[in-house]
């Protein structure tokens, strides 16, 4: 949608979503690089973040920014930059360690850490997350008590799918409320998936957007909102429009196929997706959807599949 577009009425407002990370912090390279190493490693992320910024800028979009708060703290200056345009901040942790590999009490310190930080940045409640990879599992749903008791009120870190890393599947696949164990709500907006033959295609953009041609993955995206009709969630890095970014040869094969694959036509995709279709914050989004009153008990989360 350009600057000068008008928002259709007749059409779903998408969540635009960007996890703010740099290419060395993603799960697929943790076991050649280490935390430890972060701060050694050239760093790209204000570079493309201020591309997205900018191109958001032309489009005319506003956009979640889910933010790291090991980012954060290097880079303030680009946090309040996005803010001071109108996109939205949440909180993507602080370490991009994977939940369920974290004690409650390293996560909720982290946590807390990360939210304090963005808030003194952008002098504005943030209210909310994104777990890093998604990691918000059976193995990890005390997560959400977690984030109830620190004030957050929202969160889009559950992924309807199966995968070796992520998902709960069966979960709902449209924005729905959440209960914790301890009684508290959140408004959870999850991952896109489209429904083929019975099963639950990933098609919530990352490496999914990279590696589907673009014509199957719009068709996904299209089909999963119901004919353009139902607000859906999109999610890029900014490292995926880099891909002159630093290689990690040591990486499994696997694992440089997931980072690598198309990074050289990311941008282009994106401008065209922008075009396909309307977007807006999560926020936003989620205020076109409106959600039936059914409150969904984290523990029964998928629990027939």
């Amino acid at each position: 949608m350009s600057q000068n577009t008008k928002p259709d009425p007749t059409r779903a407002v998408h969540a635009l979503s960007i996890d703010v990370e740099d290419y060395f912090h993603v799960a697929a390279m943790a076991k050649v690089v280490k935390p430890a190493d972060w701060d050694a490693m050239p760093s790209r992320v204000e570079a493309n973040t201020e591309a997205l910024l900018q191109l958001f800028e032309r489009k005319g979009v506003k956009a979640t920014f889910f933010v790291l708060g090991w980012v954060a703290e290097r880079y303030p200056q680009l946090i309040r930059r996005l803010a001071d345009h109108g996109h939205e901040i949440a909180s993507h942790g602080y370490s991009h360690q994977l939940i369920y590999n974290q004690t409650r009490d390293v996560f909720t310190e982290e946590t807390r850490r990360s939210k304090a930080l963005l808030e003194d940045i952008v002098q504005q409640p943030v209210t909310g997350y994104r777990a890093a990879s998604y990691s918000i599992t059976h193995r990890s749903l005390w997560a959400l008590d977690v984030l109830t008791e620190l004030g957050f009120t929202w969160d889009s870190s559950i992924f309807p799918i199966r995968h070796d890393n992520y998902g709960i599947p069966g979960s709902p696949r449209e924005p729905y409320l959440l209960q914790a164990a301890n009684g508290q709500t959140l408004r959870e907006f999850p991952l896109t998936t489209a429904q083929i033959m019975g099963l639950s295609i990933p098609a919530a953009g990352g490496g999914y957007f990279r590696q589907f041609p673009y014509p199957v993955f719009r068709q996904l995206f299209r089909q999963a909102s119901q004919g353009d009709s139902v607000p859906q969630m999109f999610y890029l890095h900014p490292w995926e429009i880099d891909p002159d970014q630093p290689r990690f040869d040591a990486a499994s094969w696997f694992s440089r196929f997931r980072h690598y694959t198309n990074l050289d036509r990311c941008y282009a995709r994106l401008e065209r997706l922008l075009d396909d279709f309307q977007f807006d914050t999560v926020s936003n989004s989620y205020r076109q959807y409106q959600p039936a009153d059914t409150v969904f008990f984290a523990s029964e989360l998928g629990r027939a599949v």
